[in-house]
């Protein structure tokens, strides 16, 4: 059987990992060791920060929706629990937009839960 030279996958494969790490600081850009590493961990902290994208927005949605109460004399836990008690299903994604963009339809929102 004849020798098989592994030169031309083993070129691919820095290459992508090289391509990868375009414009990243130093030898991570340049040394296929260094590379590798550097791309496995950017990996790691995609990862991560998708799932702190989640709370992030959360937070944020919590604070404008306060914010927005706290002109109509209600604190945030207390509406939220209204809201409930109403039976009222609205996402806090939709009360943030509401208060920021519709500040008319939210107070009207707020009015029939307190109601």
């Amino acid at each position: 059987m004849a020798r098989v030279k592994g030169g031309v996958t083993t070129r691919a494969k820095h290459k992508k990992i090289l391509k990868q790490t375009k414009g990243y600081w130093m030898s991570r850009s340049k040394q296929i060791k260094k590379a590798k590493e550097a791309v496995l961990h950017a990996g790691e902290y995609a990862f991560f920060g998708r799932k702190l994208k989640k709370r992030q927005f959360r937070k944020l949605w919590i604070i404008r929706i306060n914010a927005a109460l706290s002109n109509l004399d209600l604190k945030y836990g207390k509406f939220i629990n209204m809201l409930s008690k109403k039976n009222i299903i609205i996402d806090r994604k939709i009360l943030a937009k509401l208060a920021l963009e519709h500040p008319k339809i939210f107070s009207a929102i707020v009015k029939r839960v307190s109601d």
